[in-house]
């Protein structure tokens, strides 16, 4: 089996088991209670951070938690919105800690947000352009090429992501402890919630990775 489909088959299988035991954490940690919902503790984090520009608004659905830095919205699924669990709160906590990276212009933040117009264009025709080349990769390999350039874009948002993620879990957790909202039980917890939610990134960007240099790989071998 070549090498390449042994690194997809690694990758999968990771990712099933990374976002299983997310979900097992979550579930767990959603049992753990602290003083503040995740609303509240949202507000007060961006409060104490000195910004007052951003709203925290309830969005559906299960682990949709965002920030939008767009219209400076700190999105709280409905299980973090109103749920006074460590869950909750290390969720609700890393999400303004991208208010905080975008208050103070924390460069990895600025650079993969000017990548979205790009990478938002690059998801739209990718797929259609690699399918097509490899398709006439002897004729056509330009199609090919095209792609394999636009899925490079998505694979460096990807790897890009990972500081900006991690960053935000470690202001995240240090406020939450500077402000007593976490004690010495509940910190390992909300601690090891956001290290496993981080691990989905990681994951995500070796996937990608795997996955462009398989297209460069059939790129490469056109002529033999």
């Amino acid at each position: 089996m070549p090498i390449i489909w042994i690194i997809f088959i690694a990758v999968a299988i990771a990712s099933f088991a990374v976002q299983a035991s997310l979900n097992s954490k979550f579930e767990k940690y959603s049992k753990i209670p602290v003083g503040l919902t995740g609303r509240e503790v949202a507000t007060k984090m961006l409060h104490d951070s000195g910004i007052t520009d951003v709203r925290v608004i309830s969005t559906p659905g299960k682990l949709t938690d965002h920030y939008n830095p767009i219209d400076k919205t700190i999105n709280l699924s409905e299980g973090v919105y109103n749920s006074s669990s460590v869950a909750a709160a290390a969720v609700a906590a890393h999400e303004c800690g991208h208010a905080v990276q975008h208050a103070h212009a924390y460069t990895p933040l600025k650079l993969r947000s000017s990548l979205v117009p790009v990478v938002s264009f690059a998801s739209k025709w990718m797929q259609w352009l690699l399918l097509a080349g490899i398709i006439f990769v002897q004729s056509f390999p330009q199609l090919l090429l095209i792609g394999i350039i636009l899925f490079a874009t998505t694979t460096l948002f990807s790897f890009i992501t990972l500081p900006v993620e991690i960053d935000a879990s470690r202001r995240a957790l240090a406020w939450l402890s500077n402000a007593g909202i976490t004690n010495y039980s509940t910190q390992q917890p909300a601690r090891d919630a956001l290290k496993t939610a981080a691990y989905t990134y990681i994951i995500a960007a070796l996937g990608s990775l795997a996955s462009l240099i398989y297209y460069i790989m059939i790129f490469m071998g056109r002529r033999r």
